[in-house]
C-alpha cells in the first residue's frame, strides 16, 4: 500500500507542472532527489510518505488541473487516471498545540491546518484526502473538517453490529500503515478551502532521566504558497504537566519556544512567528524533573460528553529521584495485567515484555506474583513467590502461556485478589 500511495503522490507531482499560480509563476522547483521531471528519483522514492500532516487532491481527471484562479490554457489532456493521482495541497495556515502529562506517559497533539484546493479550476471538484502520520505508539483521537457550509467529523462505532445506530462501512477513513491515520473529504470544489482539525495521542518518551516528545512535523517545500500571496504564520504551543510540585528542567527543544506561565505544576510555552517556509524539521521537546527523592501522584481525567466510554480514568505514576545513595529497600510487587480482548496483538505483547524485563530486574529476596485477568482471574501462584533464578523462569514461561488476549474486563476481581495476597508468601 505504501508504493501505491508513492506512486499515487509522483504522479500528483508531475500533474502539478501544468499549474500557473497567480503572478504567472511557475510551481516551486524540485527539490534534490527528484528528476527534471518533477518526479523523485528511485532513491528519494521513500521521502513521499508524508512526514507531517498533509492534505491530498485525489485527482482522476488530469484535464481538471489547473488554478482556479488564472487559466493556464494547457493543452487538453484525454483520458482518466487509474489509480488516481494524489496532488499535495498548499496550506496556508498551521498552529500545533502539544499538551504533555508525564503521569500518564502521553502526549496529546491538536493540529489545527488550512489548507487549500490550488491545483483544480473552479468549475469541478474532487474527494481530498488527509493523512496524518502519528509519533511513537500514535492512535487517533478524532478530526473535525469543514469545507465550505459543510463539515465532518469521525466518530467512534461498534464495529461489532451492537450498535444501535446502522452503520455503513465505507473507505473514507482508516489507517494507511502503521502510524498513518488517513480520511478522505469528498466533492470539494476548485478554490476551497479545507479548516481541520485533527486530534491524536502518542507516548511520551523516557529515557536516563528525561522525558521527551518527537510529533512529525516536516513539510515538504511544494505544500507553501507564494510568500507575496500569503503570510505564513507558524504557532505552536506546549502544555507540560509534570504531576508533581518539583521544579521541572527544559532540556530541550527544536523549535524557540518561550516560557508564559508556571501554575503549580503546568508550564506553558508558545512559539510564534510570520515565517517564509513552513517547518521543515518534527517537533522535538524534552525536559526532566529534579527531585532528591522518589516522588508521584496521581492524575484523574474525568469523561466528557464526546467520550465513547463514559467512565472516568487515572493514572499512578513514580519518578525515581535523583539520589544515588538511597538504600534500596526489599519489595514485594503484584503485576496486575489486563488480558481481555482490547489487549491483542502489540499491547499484549508490550506488557509481557516489560514484565518480563521488571521480574528479571528484581532482586533475590524481593517477592513478587503476576495476577492476568479478562471475564475470569489467573495467577501465577497462589501466594507472593521469593525472587530467585528458578521461579524468574516459571513466571517467564507462565507468561508465555497465559497472556492471550481475549474475554471482557473485570477488575474488581484481580484488586480484592491482590489485597488476599498481601498476607501470604511463600
Amino acid at each position: 500500500m505504501e508504493e501505491d500511495f508513492e506512486r499515487a503522490v509522483e504522479d500528483g507531482l508531475r500533474l502539478s507542472k501544468r499549474l500557473v499560480l497567480p503572478g504567472g509563476a511557475a510551481p516551486p522547483r524540485p527539490h534534490a532527489g527528484m528528476d527534471r521531471y518533477g518526479a523523485p528519483d528511485a532513491a528519494a522514492a521513500s521521502s513521499l510518505l508524508p512526514v507531517a500532516p498533509m492534505a491530498y487532491a485525489v485527482v482522476t481527471d488530469p484535464a481538471a488541473v489547473d488554478s482556479p484562479d488564472v487559466p493556464s490554457y494547457q493543452p487538453h489532456v484525454y483520458g482518466r487516471l487509474s489509480p488516481p493521482a494524489l496532488i499535495p495541497l498548499q496550506m496556508r495556515e498551521v498552529e500545533l498545540r502539544v499538551d504533555c502529562a508525564a503521569g500518564c506517559a502521553t502526549a496529546e497533539v491538536t493540529l489545527v491546518a488550512r489548507w487549500w484546493l490550488h491545483c483544480l479550476t473552479r468549475s469541478r471538484d474532487c474527494d481530498c484526502r488527509l493523512v496524518v502520520p502519528m509519533g511513537e505508539e500514535g492512535s487517533i483521537l478524532g478530526a473535525e473538517v469543514t469545507v465550505g457550509k459543510k463539515s465532518y467529523n469521525t466518530h467512534v462505532v461498534d464495529v461489532d453490529g451492537n450498535s444501535p445506530v446502522k452503520i455503513v462501512k465505507t473507505e473514507s477513513g482508516g489507517i494507511l500503515k502503521s502510524q498513518f491515520f488517513q480520511l478522505t473529504i469528498p466533492q470539494v470544489v476548485g478554490g476551497e478551502d479545507i479548516f481541520a482539525t485533527i486530534r491524536w495521542s502518542q507516548k511520551l518518551l523516557y529515557d536516563n532521566g528525561q522525558f521527551s516528545v518527537d510529533i512529525p512535523f516536516r513539510f515538504p517545500h511544494y505544500v507553501n504558497p507564494l510568500p507575496k500571496l500569503f503570510t505564513k504564520k507558524e504557532k505552536i504551543q506546549l502544555t507540560v504537566n509534570s504531576g508533581v510540585s518539583k521544579e521541572v528542567l527544559l532540556q530541550g527543544t527544536s523549535h524557540p519556544l518561550k516560557e508564559k506561565t508556571r501554575q503549580g505544576e503546568k508550564l506553558f510555552f508558545l512559539h510564534e512567528a510570520v515565517v517564509e517556509n513552513w517547518s521543515i524539521k518534527d517537533f522535538t521537546f524534552s525536559y526532566s524533573v529534579y527531585s532528591g527523592d522518589v516522588s508521584g501522584g496521581v492524575l484523574v481525567q474525568r469523561s466528557t460528553l464526546r467520550d465513547y466510554d463514559d467512565r472516568d480514568i487515572f493514572s499512578i505514576f513514580l519518578l525515581p529521584g535523583n539520589n544515588q545513595k538511597r538504600k534500596i529497600f526489599r519489595k514485594a510487587v503484584v503485576f496486575i495485567v489486563d488480558t481481555s480482548g482490547s489487549m491483542q496483538g502489540k499491547p499484549i505483547e508490550n506488557v509481557k515484555n516489560a514484565i518480563s524485563t521488571a521480574v528479571s530486574e528484581l532482586e533475590e529476596g524481593d517477592y513478587f506474583n503476576i495476577v492476568t485477568f479478562n471475564d475470569e482471574l489467573h495467577s501465577f501462584s497462589s501466594c507472593l513467590e521469593k525472587v530467585n533464578g528458578k521461579t524468574t523462569e516459571n513466571a517467564i514461561n507462565w507468561m508465555n502461556l497465559n497472556f492471550v488476549a481475549q474475554g471482557g474486563t473485570d477488575i474488581m476481581h484481580p484488586l480484592t485478589e491482590v489485597q488476599y495476597l498481601e498476607n501470604y508468601t511463600s
